[in-house]
């Protein structure tokens, strides 16, 4: 009886897709969305606090 087709192991490098895929994103660069998000300035304080606090009252902490 003959082996089936599925039974012979395939032939070549399993990972030149892999090797393929991650070179051209590497060599793409950075995403524009991720730039954008990046370049975005930082505001922390004064409206995180807020926020905090209205959660600690909502959630009926007193301390």
């Amino acid at each position: 009886m003959d082996e089936q087709i599925s039974d012979q192991a395939q032939q070549g490098d399993g990972g030149t897709r892999l090797r393929e895929y991650t070179r051209q994103e590497r060599e793409a660069g950075m995403h524009p969305a991720i730039a954008t998000l990046r370049s975005r300035p930082q505001t922390r304080g004064e409206e995180n606090r807020k926020t905090a606090e209205f959660l600690r009252i909502a959630r009926g902490r007193t301390t």
